[in-house]
């Protein structure tokens, strides 16, 4: 059994406490950095009334990248799938001329 880890992370200005399991450390402050990062070049870049509008631009820039991800490896998938059907077809003709 893990024991838990209580740590704190900084997002726009405000202190989240969090007890996690060990091995989501690393990923959730990569996360949060990440949100910092992108949360100031949005507020340097744009008019941003307040860190709410900000933060809803970085949810959105975020789930977009990972519904694309979604989509591109759909894509992936279903162009790898069409080769190894015609591979097959291909192996099977050659098997049934012997």
């Amino acid at each position: 059994m893990s024991d838990k880890l209580k740590i704190k992370l900084s997002i726009a200005d405000r202190v989240y406490p969090l007890t996690i399991e060990p091995s989501q450390e690393e990923g959730l402050r990569k996360a949060a950095k990440n949100i910092e990062q992108l949360a100031k070049k949005f507020e340097q870049s744009y008019a941003v009334r307040d860190k709410q509008d900000v933060l809803a631009m970085c949810a959105l820039q975020f789930a977009s990248k990972i519904e694309q991800k979604g989509i591109d490896q759909s894509e992936g998938t279903l162009a790898a799938l069409e080769r190894l059907k015609a591979l097959d077809q291909l192996v099977n003709t050659k098997l049934s001329i012997k």
